[in-house]
């Protein structure tokens, strides 16, 4: 098994926790919140973390509920094409990215933005690719279907 420090949950706090540092030490006079645009960017910042959270605990559950692995470096013994997985086949990366872009929006990072690419990158190369390849491999028919009916993203 892949070292801990290899999942999705640590690339989130770190890239964030860059967020962070640029805004408060970084921000070169840049922001989003000029010209009475802080209430609106406070609230789709919130609006974002809370969609997030709301996507990663829907698919937690629905994995939970069919008893296989969340770590994505684990060995899945069913394949979730129930609940939120109808609608995304990724929903809990889906939510870590709208996690990233909430919180650099509430830190007010502007240039941290670029961060949200890198991160879609670092989880499609790292996790989602290789669990695809290993989901094909274990699951064949029924992934090609589902892969077929059920988008990546969104």
């Amino acid at each position: 098994m892949k070292s801990w420090i290899d999942t999705p949950p640590v690339w989130l706090f770190g890239l964030a926790g860059l967020a962070w540092v640029q805004a408060n030490l970084w921000h070169f006079g840049l922001s989003l919140r000029g010209a009475g645009g802080g209430g609106v960017i406070s609230l789709l910042s919130g609006l974002l973390i809370g969609g997030g959270v709301i996507l990663i605990l829907l698919a937690v559950v629905e994995m939970r509920r069919q008893k296989t692995t969340v770590h994505p470096h684990g060995e899945p013994s069913h394949l979730v094409q129930s609940g939120i997985f109808k609608r995304s086949r990724n929903p809990i990366y889906l939510g870590d990215c709208l996690l990233l872009l909430g919180l650099v929006l509430r830190f007010d990072a502007v240039l941290s933005l670029a961060l949200l690419p890198l991160f879609v990158w670092v989880l499609e190369r790292r996790f989602i690719i290789p669990e695809e390849k290993k989901l094909r491999r274990q699951f064949r028919a029924d992934w090609a279907r589902y892969e077929q009916k059920t988008r990546r993203w969104l």
